[in-house]
């Protein structure tokens, strides 16, 4: 999958790839995509919910090893919010 945007959260545990990628998310476009690099398992349950609560959609990984890329596409956010 082709990403906009990538970051490296690997060695990072939640929240903070969360919040990383809360911080990109407000600098890119709606329609964009990010891919996080992570090699934290809890991403895989944070993001999905994460993105819910935020209008953003979940779009998968894929793991290389013990490095999964998570991909997010940046929606239009909640009412009354950017990111």
């Amino acid at each position: 999958m082709n990403a906009d945007a990538t970051i490296d959260t690997v060695g990072l545990y939640c929240p903070v790839p969360i919040i990383r990628t809360a911080d990109r998310l407000s600098k890119m476009s709606p329609g964009e995509t990010l891919e996080v690099l992570s090699d934290d398992r809890v991403i895989l349950i944070d993001m999905p919910s994460w993105c819910r609560s935020n209008g953003h959609d979940y779009l998968g990984h894929r793991a290389e090893g013990s490095e999964m890329h998570v991909y997010v596409r940046k929606g239009a956010g909640r009412r009354g919010r950017d990111a």
